[in-house]
């Protein structure tokens, strides 16, 4: 079963920088694509960025020129890097994937911006 760690997450100034980590338990992102997703209060969970097994990246117009993804050469880590955070950036975030079994979450790490 891949388990799914999340770190980074914190309380920044609107235009400040975090960059967030999600650690697998195996090298589960050098086939199966990576994604982070996050979840304001009140609101759906909505997908931020992703980046294939091969490592294309693709990210949502909403963060488009802000967020980075990327990922280790193991395939064991992949990174969101957040540049200008806005408030409207505040949410809990997720790392998943999908596997043979399913799609795994990992637990969220906590974004806050304060304006």
């Amino acid at each position: 079963q891949v388990q799914l760690v999340e770190s980074g997450g914190g309380l920044a100034q609107s235009g400040g920088s975090l960059r967030l980590s999600c650690v697998a338990s195996g090298s589960i992102f050098s086939l199966n694509t990576g994604g982070w997703y996050r979840q304001a209060p009140e609101k759906q969970r909505e997908l931020v960025a992703t980046i294939s097994g091969g490592g294309a990246p693709a990210v949502a117009d909403s963060v488009k020129g802000r967020f980075t993804i990327s990922k280790d050469s193991a395939g064991s880590t992949i990174y969101l890097q957040m540049n200008n955070l806005k408030p409207e950036d505040t949410a809990v975030y997720y790392c998943s994937t999908l596997t043979a079994v399913g799609r795994v979450w990992g637990q969220g790490t906590q974004v806050t911006v304060s304006s």
